[in-house]
């Protein structure tokens, strides 16, 4: 039994970073201090000054556990990634933060490419970003190729270059120069590469000269087609830049920071200044109460966003003086490996632009609400309107929503996609390999599906009433308001047997379709009902069949890929099954599994030399 007054004795007085934990042992609060002693016991004395904030958190606590480290700052990094890792529930969280994509470029490979990815990796590649706004993350991957005629495909340029393969349609209409081709210069697509550096890194001053240089000196060599193409590519560079406004006279690089606080939740704006220009903005949302302070705000996100961040500015000006100012000043040099300053103007220029920044901040604060508001009330009546022609006693608010698909009874199996107020809610989307029907019988299969998926969530009830699980642990726990099944009155009957089989009253519906194969209404209680193809109760009822359609057929499509690769693997001599689990953990396809060069297999442990040369030469008389 963890004892917190004997804990809170045997604190050290030293610095770390300190992890409070609910009664789940989840972590809820993550903190750092310069003395654990100190700032630990402060949670626990009179309560009567804390915020409300503090106050519910401490309520909840009964386990802490603490890591020691040799500095503050030290302490401060830790801080960020074991929040960035656990997104406790009382710390202030930026939204989502772990799925804001990049811009990646693969150094890695011999022709590099410039591709979108939400994944950082210490891989050797070149990320920007991330960028909160998906928008203009694309936006600049398609100026990079407008500018710069860089390959996109994923091709192994040297395999293809030795197999003599035809170039893509790209190579033909002049957006790639073709390294696949094998008359590409390396050094001068290395060149491009370092060029769309300076563009991604705001320095398109810089670029210009470049590429003006280079027209120049193509001109002077008579080289007018080359000369041509660089003209092309500093007016269409030229035209970019104009539209960046100019705010400084200031030469260093700069982000501006402002925020804007609501009641849930917080909005951050950050604009970039490279030399004197505005180059992007950014806005993200942060959890928050309406007790935090925007000082308290700002200090999460810099913690949050710049531990994330591959680049970091020289200066950086923020509305409100940060209390660890100092200390993140030193992490931030640290990370850059060049002295970086956090101000908080007062007056002059740059106060102007921390205004202009908190005016933006403040302005999608209410566009957000206003746009939530408008959500809210198209869902609210879209529930309704579904209430009402079902005759139910509420709103349905999650609906559970279930697909057969098998090709001549070959490799049934079922889809359950699921949605909340109206919204679909991935991570509750559930596939079953169908078990014990023979064939093509989609009655039989969704007896059993349905079945089995009710049946384990009343078990995962029951553990959780006696105390063994909890509601968040459960796969199957949270029951629906509401079930439909693509197909007729033979469907709903289906389900409906294998509910009444488990004494559950759920009202059950089929999603009906055409001749043409489309949606054409729902049928409840025996009877059809039928709604205007324009409105909006339609096209809800239609994206849940379409939903529910391509969930299911996309598992069915890769249960028949490994069913082919298993036959095609089964045909050389000595794979068995463990070889072909091991060739598949490896190379995640078939194709690569059939490019593979001899020093590739037998990298994999379980492959000898003989068997290396049976899987080489197979796929090599084939081809």
């Amino acid at each position: 039994m963890f004892d917190i007054k004997e804990q809170l004795k045997i604190l050290p007085d030293k610095p770390g970073v300190y992890l409070m934990k609910n009664k789940e042992n989840q972590i809820i609060y993550v903190g750092k201090a310069i003395s654990l002693k100190n700032r630990v016991r402060q949670y626990f004395q009179s309560l009567k000054n804390q915020a409300p904030k503090v106050r519910a958190m401490v309520d909840n606590v009964v386990s802490f556990e603490y890591i020691i480290t040799d500095s503050e700052l030290e302490a401060l990094i830790l801080e960020c990634n074991l929040i960035k890792e656990n997104r406790p529930k009382y710390n202030i969280l930026l939204r989502d933060d772990k799925t804001y994509p990049y811009i990646k470029i693969t150094m890695k490979e011999e022709y590099p490419r410039v591709i979108k990815t939400r994944r950082y990796l210490k891989d050797g590649g070149k990320y920007f970003g991330p960028y909160s706004n998906v928008s203009a993350l694309n936006e600049t991957i398609q100026a990079i190729h407008q500018l710069f005629p860089i390959r996109t495909c994923k091709r192994n340029i040297t395999a293809s270059i030795e197999k003599k393969e035809r170039p893509c349609l790209n190579f033909h209409i002049k957006k790639c120069i073709g390294p696949c081709t094998g008359n590409v210069n390396q050094e001068q697509y290395i060149q491009m590469i370092q060029e769309i550096i300076l563009f991604l890194s705001g320095k398109e001053d810089e670029l210009m000269k470049k590429i003006q240089g280079k027209m120049k000196n193509a001109a002077l060599n008579m080289d007018y087609e080359r000369a041509a193409l660089y003209r092309d590519q500093f007016m269409a560079l030229s035209s970019i830049v104009e539209k960046q406004k100019v705010v400084s006279n200031s030469d260093i690089d700069q982000d501006v920071i402002a925020a804007a606080r609501g009641t849930e939740e917080s909005y951050v704006q950050i604009f970039y200044i490279r030399k004197g220009k505005i180059v992007q903005r950014q806005q993200y949302t942060l959890s928050t109460n309406s007790d935090e302070g925007i000082g308290d705000i700002l200090s999460s996100f810099v913690k949050q966003f710049y531990n994330n961040m591959t680049f970091i500015p020289k200066e950086i000006l923020i509305e409100e003086e940060l209390e660890d100012k100092a200390l993140i000043e030193d992490w931030l040099s640290d990370k850059k490996g060049n002295k970086v300053s956090i101000k908080t103007p007062k007056i002059g220029d740059k106060k102007h632009l921390i205004d202009m920044v908190k005016k933006n901040a403040v302005l999608m604060m209410e566009q957000t609400k206003e746009i939530n508001r408008r959500k809210k009330e198209e869902k609210e009546k879209l529930m309704g309107e579904l209430q009402e022609k079902l005759d139910l006693d509420t709103p349905p608010y999650r609906i559970e929503a279930f697909d057969i698909s098998n090709i001549q009874g070959v490799e049934s199996v079922a889809s359950m996609v699921v949605f909340e107020d109206g919204k679909a809610k991935y991570k509750d989307y559930r596939r079953f390999k169908i078990k014990t029907i023979q064939g093509a019988n989609d009655y039989g299969s969704l007896e059993e599906v349905v079945l089995r998926r009710f049946k384990r969530g009343l078990e995962e009830t029951k553990d959780f009433m006696e105390g063994y699980t909890t509601i968040e642990e459960g796969k199957f726990s949270i029951f629906p308001d509401l079930i439909m099944v693509d197909g007729g009155l033979g469907q709903v009957h289906s389900v409906e047997k294998s509910l009444k089989a488990l004494g559950l009253d759920i009202p059950v519906c089929g999603m009906i379709k055409d001749d043409k194969h489309r949606t054409r209404g729902l049928i409840y209680d025996g009877k059809e009902l039928i709604f205007e193809k324009a409105s909006s109760l339609f096209l809800f009822i239609a994206k849940v069949q379409d939903e529910a359609h391509r969930f299911a057929i996309t598992y069915h499509r890769s249960l028949r890929r490994d069913t082919i690769l298993t036959s095609i693997l089964d045909e050389i001599p000595g794979v068995g099954e463990k070889r072909r689990k091991a060739l598949m953990k490896h190379f995640k396809d078939i194709n690569k599994i059939k490019e593979a060069t001899m020093e590739e297999l037998l990298e994999i442990n379980e492959l000898n030399k003989t068997i290396a040369e049976n899987i080489y030469n197979y796929f090599r008389k084939q081809q």
